[in-house]
């Protein structure tokens, strides 16, 4: 217990006397001070048993005691002892009066009690309080770290944590959601807190807020960012009645501690999982299916025996922005890639919720294109980092195996069909999609196909179902609908809908507009020069699939005038329109260029 009136009292060596305040004295002391000072408030902090002699003071003068005492009550001193026998033979009735109508504690110190006894029991309390507080956090510690490797891990580490600081506790994982709270009765206290546990996930750590204070009535609750890195993996809150004391502080800390370390892998373990998940990526992307299959062993081995889908995203708003290596985001590496053909591969495993995703290098080459990141998730941009710990967070919380790989300003991920990641991509693109949607951005621009949804937007390409063999097909499927998600501006693309719809929209692409152009500008030339419509015939032409009658009937000529500006074309173009594949590019180049 921290020293008190009460106890200063009771301590048989210094015979205190109480004469006003005896309902206060259950008061904390922070500490004993002399003073003789006639205004010694500018020295004070608050909280001090004040001890004067009166030396330099009228105690005998009422209204000098009450300007006096009022002074000292502003200033939050707690008690007064005044030394009888020193100055006064008695402490005056005028000081005793003025502490009776302020409220204030006044103490009689004897003559034969010098005022450094007092101090010194003052100190004596507060440095046995400071060992007992120390003492009950390294019991607490103890006790959480047992909780800490036992089955329940987190969930029985809150439980002893709330039991500490006779509270409450929840935890709330990189997403925001509640992953444990104790006691259960907690539950719905603790979730009207996962707003401001996400604002605080949000800034750089260590962070920490008070969002609710024991003054207004209801519990004082304090979150702090759980994590080692640059972003907390996860935000603790703590609800007491009251502010919390030494031995709770001890006790909170040695939980950010335990929760920090049950959630940052060791770094054999991460070394290891890193060279794993490259591997099972690299044999994956090459076609080797049974040496990764062999080589994901229990780890992954759920992920692979099951059809699993090849996501891709990147920023909506910076799709220009690709991976290094290539011109299409990717680096070949057989030789055709950075020095010395090196790949860099990072994988996450559904580990702790939102931990970083590890980078390893692979040296071995491949013909297969590969993805070649450039940092860790917490390098990516925004959006990017968001959606990796959404997906690895899901992943954890479902029990699912998931590979992670940042590819520049790319992301790929590797995830079971019909599981939790997947899920939490396609909510990720709905809400995405709703925030253009409110912003009034319309989704695509008409003349170049990008997006125009806000920066903080993913376009993301999703893969049909496939098995272990297909995966390299699945990454291009993937890949192909992540262009097609560009060009339409949604947030969002499968295969499917790419495989099933028509061809037709994909010609919206600058590159092929600029191709039909200039397929078609010598024809169009011909027809500004007043000689003919052949831009026009060849397209009435082509519908009818070289029916000269039926085409003919179109255009409103003779099937004779037709034949000639057929011919015409081809001299044109230096292209003979009995070969399938020149009917093709001027129909196609016909329909880009509207």
């Amino acid at each position: 217990m921290p020293p008190t009136l009460a106890s200063l009292v009771q301590h048989s060596a210094l015979r205190l006397a109480v004469l006003t305040g005896q309902d206060r004295l259950d008061t904390d002391v922070r500490w004993a001070h002399a003073s003789e000072l006639a205004d010694p408030t500018p020295y004070l902090d608050g909280g001090e048993l004040l001890l004067v002699t009166a030396l330099k003071l009228d105690a005998e003068d009422p209204e000098e005691m009450r300007a006096y005492v009022q002074r000292l009550t502003e200033k939050g001193v707690v008690g007064l002892g005044f030394a009888a026998g020193v100055n006064y033979e008695k402490v005056p009735d005028a000081i005793v009066e003025a502490c009776r109508e302020a409220g204030l504690p006044l103490l009689e110190v004897p003559r034969r009690t010098p005022f450094i006894a007092i101090s010194k029991a003052v100190s004596a309390a507060i440095a046995a309080e400071q060992y007992r507080a120390v003492t009950a956090g390294f019991e607490a510690q103890r006790e959480m770290t047992r909780a800490a490797l036992s089955q329940e891990g987190p969930a029985a580490l809150l439980t002893k944590l709330a039991s500490e600081v006779a509270g409450w506790a929840a935890l709330y994982d990189a997403s925001g959601a509640m992953v444990a709270t104790a006691p259960a009765w907690a539950v719905r206290r603790a979730s009207r807190f996962v707003a401001d546990a996400e604002r605080l996930r949000d800034r750089p750590a260590p962070a920490s807020a008070v969002v609710s204070g024991s003054d207004s009535g209801d519990d004082r609750v304090e979150l702090q960012s759980v994590g080692s890195g640059r972003r907390a993996k996860a935000v603790l809150a703590v609800g007491t009645a009251a502010p919390l004391g030494t031995a709770e502080r001890y006790a909170v800390h040695s939980a950010i501690a335990l929760l920090t370390l049950t959630m940052e892998r060791s770094r054999a373990l991460q070394e290891a999982e890193q060279r794993l998940g490259a591997a099972v990526m690299r044999m994956l992307l090459s076609g080797e299916s049974d040496h990764a299959r062999a080589v994901a062993g229990a780890l992954y081995g759920g992920l692979l025996d099951a059809p699993m889908r090849v996501l891709v995203a990147e920023p909506a708003a910076g799709s220009t922005t690709r991976g290094r290596g290539s011109a299409n985001g990717h680096a070949a590496v057989n030789g055709d890639g950075p020095a010395g053909g090196g790949t860099t591969v990072a994988a996450g495993a559904g580990g702790a919720p939102g931990g970083n995703l590890p980078v390893v290098t692979v040296t071995e080459t491949s013909a297969v294109p590969v993805p070649v990141p450039e940092g860790i998730a917490e390098d990516l941009p925004g959006p990017l980092e968001q959606l990796a710990d959404l997906v690895e967070t899901a992943a954890a919380r479902n029990g699912e195996a998931v590979l992670v790989v940042p590819d520049g300003s790319r992301l790929v991920v590797l995830a079971a069909d019909g599981g939790a990641a997947v899920a939490a991509c396609a909510q990720y693109a709905a809400a995405c999609a709703d925030a253009a949607e409110s912003s009034g951005s319309g989704g695509a621009h008409q003349s170049g196909g990008a997006a125009s949804a806000s920066d903080d937007a993913l376009v993301i390409g999703v893969s049909a179902p496939a098995g272990l063999a297909a995966a390299t097909v699945a990454f291009k499927q993937a890949d192909q609908a992540l262009s097609v998600a560009r060009r339409r501006g949604a947030p969002l693309v499968e295969h499917e809908d790419v495989a099933a719809g028509s061809v037709l929209p994909l010609l919206a692409d600058d590159a092929v507009r600029a191709f039909a152009d200039g397929l078609l500008r010598s024809l169009r030339d011909h027809d500004a020069n007043g000689r003919g419509d052949l831009v026009a015939s060849l397209r009435a032409w082509l519908s009818r699939h070289g029916q000269w009658d039926a085409a003919a009937a179109d255009l409103g000529v003779h099937r004779h005038t037709l034949r000639y500006r057929m011919r015409r074309v081809e001299e044109i173009l230096g292209r003979s329109l009995d070969d399938p594949d020149v009917r093709m590019e001027l129909w196609l180049a016909l329909k880009a260029t509207g």
